[in-house]
């Protein structure tokens, strides 16, 4: 029977990561099977994957004959995690693979044979029904491994530049930006002309952001962050940022420079700071401390929360449809993703891997083959 990759949150804190046995799914009329061949570890899957937990306290462990893991949710995160508890959840965003079982609607039988991408959760299996028109079938010549991660980081890069458009800002700011996600928002942002300033923490990634084109790239770890950070606002005209950190001071300071740039171009400023709007978006929680604001930016600014699957509502399906046929297109150009390691469902679940992918660090994305130790 095939494999799924389950977690489980206990109500005694313990996370549990596992190998279950699944029925193979059979498609009804407007319905595929894929054979799962790629599939990410994004950031978005592991507070589903990891419950928060200490991954210093991973342990190897077995269930049933297979591998398993075992760790500590801290008692702080119980409150968070209640929801979850004691329900063994299926994981993983997107992936792609091939369809080896169709319906009879024309639709499913078009996609027979096909390599195809897909968001649609419960990924880490071998094997994963889903409705023929959710699927997006790939360009001849892509590989499942290529199109693996077609939605998530593609489709969020995309969005914050639309997002961007829609709400009458110029240019935009991001932080962990040398990631995979930042790399394509560099690239859209080169191709579409829209001015980008990156925030990264190491000399190596503001190297690797400018080999691939970019003109500001921002380290906060430099004791000159703040001015070179303000400058490049000013020459930008940057008031819209996207933060993948969340915790810490890192958002306080965008808006601080975003404030201190506005008053250099010019915008009026009276007792309440300048009349330059200013938006701050947390879209991550690389950072899990609390989020601390000096509010030394004026009156004209917002700060919210912004996620993929609210935006695609909103923009409609037919808007949608279009960002992700640009997607396909470019996915070995502008979307083209990078693994540190291929593994199969058993090796995610070593110790080694987990501590790993875990850090959520650049250069470390893992991809999960289910049908690795099955490839011939």
């Amino acid at each position: 029977m095939p494999l799924q990759l389950r977690s489980t949150v206990k109500s005694d804190g313990q996370l549990e990561l596992s190998l279950a046995e699944v029925e193979m799914p059979q498609p009804r009329e407007d319905e595929i099977v894929i054979r799962i061949e790629a599939s990410p570890i994004n950031p978005s899957d592991l507070g589903l994957l990891l419950g928060f937990a200490d991954l210093s306290t991973v342990e190897a462990g077995e269930s049933e004959g297979r591998p398993a893991l075992t760790a500590k949710a801290p008692e702080a995160f119980m409150r968070h995690l209640a929801p979850r508890l004691d329900q063994s959840l299926p994981v993983g965003n997107e992936g792609a693979g091939t369809v080896v079982a169709a319906g009879a609607s024309a639709t499913a039988q078009g996609l027979l044979g096909k390599t195809v991408a897909v968001l649609g959760g419960a990924m880490y299996a071998q094997y994963r029904k889903i409705k023929a028109a959710d699927a997006l079938p790939l360009h001849e010549g892509t590989t499942a491994r290529e199109g693996a991660s077609c939605f998530v980081n593609p489709l969020t890069a995309l969005g914050m530049v639309e997002t961007m458009r829609m709400e009458g800002h110029s240019a935009l700011a991001h932080t962990a930006a040398a990631s995979n996600l930042g790399q394509m928002l560099q690239k859209i942002c080169l191709a579409d002309g829209v001015a980008l300033v990156n925030i990264v923490r190491k000399p190596e990634q503001v190297a690797l952001l400018e080999d691939i084109g970019a003109t500001h790239v921002c380290n906060s770890s430099e004791a000159d962050f703040m001015a070179t950070l303000t400058d490049a606002f000013a020459e930008t005209g940057v008031t819209l940022a996207f933060d993948a950190t969340g915790g810490g001071l890192l958002g306080s300071q965008i808006l601080t420079c975003m404030e201190a740039a506005a008053a250099r171009r010019g915008g009026a400023v009276g007792g309440y700071g300048t009349d330059v709007f200013k938006q701050l978006y947390i879209y991550g929680g690389l950072d899990r401390s609390p989020t601390q604001l000096t509010r030394n930016w004026g009156f004209a600014w917002s700060i919210g929360g912004w996620l993929l699957p609210p935006f695609l509502a909103k923009i409609g399906p037919e808007a949608a449809q279009a960002l992700r046929e640009r997607v396909a297109r470019e996915i070995k150009t502008t979307f083209a993703s990078h693994y540190a390691q291929e593994v199969s469902l058993a090796e995610a679940l070593s110790v080694e891997a987990i501590q790993t992918y875990g850090r959520q660090a650049t250069g470390e994305k893992y991809l999960i083959n289910p049908n690795k130790d099955l490839a011939q």
